[in-house]
């Protein structure tokens, strides 16, 4: 088994600011009226597509916390082909998936993607829905860059 060796602690450790600001606008998500699994899905999806093991790991043991059943967790990464999700669900991980992969489309939300996701959330849950998404992006990006490893406790503290 390869061992991969943290390059320093995670940026929001070092920087206690950051660390704060973070906790705030996970509180904020967290008033927006998206339901907790739904919004741990879309985590554990945007995790997925960018390989980010450590927030993978973490969003993994939050959904299981909350009891989502195993099979609805394993098919995340198969959503659009898998029968566990209902239609709000799917508008939140095709939206995920969009935003996650916006550069790859010269229109990352299209209208019909849009009306499909506020045909399920309000203008308050969309909003949540899209900063979810958005600091997922975020923590994956610097966990992948520093190497913030999926076994270690002290990613809690920061994801």
């Amino acid at each position: 088994m390869t061992t991969i060796e943290r390059r320093m602690a995670n940026p929001a450790q070092i920087l206690p600011g950051a660390y704060q600001g973070i906790a705030r606008l996970l509180g904020a998500i967290g008033e927006g009226g998206v339901p907790t699994p739904t919004l741990e899905l879309a985590a554990l999806r945007a995790s997925q597509i960018n390989g980010c093991s450590a927030c993978a790991q973490g969003h993994l043991e939050a959904l299981q916390a909350e009891g989502v059943a195993l099979e609805k967790i394993v098919g995340v990464a198969a959503w659009g082909e898998s029968p566990y999700f209902d239609d709000a669900e799917r508008a939140a991980l095709a939206l995920t998936d969009a935003l996650t992969r916006m550069a790859d489309s010269h229109d990352a939300v299209p209208d019909e993607l849009w009306r499909e996701v506020t045909k399920h959330y309000d203008e308050r849950q969309a909003a949540a829905l899209l900063l979810q998404i958005a600091l997922l992006n975020l923590f994956n990006r610097v966990n992948v860059a520093v190497r913030e490893p999926a076994d270690d406790p002290s990613w809690k503290r920061s994801a």
